[in-house]
């Protein structure tokens, strides 16, 4: 194999590994589909902060409050779909009001 096969090989397999790689940890995450919309939501309210899988390859931490939020970050509310809701309010996700700015 020369240096230009190399050159162009390797994104491609760096790409394919990160897919893959976020395939796998989608997979292994709580995903919101298979839930109710009670379940899902209690499951935030009971753990403060949660990573649930909303698709095969979404996800998103969800928290019940600003207080799960680091100090610089503000809320918003946060609908994922679920068994028997397609627009579950869970609670929120935590953004960083600064990064609208730039």
């Amino acid at each position: 194999m020369n240096n230009w096969s190399r050159a162009v090989l390797a994104p491609v397999l760096l790409a394919g590994a990160v897919v893959a790689s976020g395939a796998a940890l989608a997979q292994g995450l709580p995903d919101s589909r298979k839930m109710s919309c009670a379940q899902a939501t209690g499951m935030v309210r009971q753990q403060g902060a949660v990573v649930l899988a909303t698709s095969q390859l979404v996800y998103d931490r969800y928290v019940v409050s600003g207080a799960y939020c680091p100090m610089d970050q503000q809320t918003n509310p946060a609908w994922v779909p679920t068994r028997d809701n397609p627009q579950c309010f869970v609670g929120y996700t935590c953004y960083d009001p600064t990064r609208d700015r730039r």
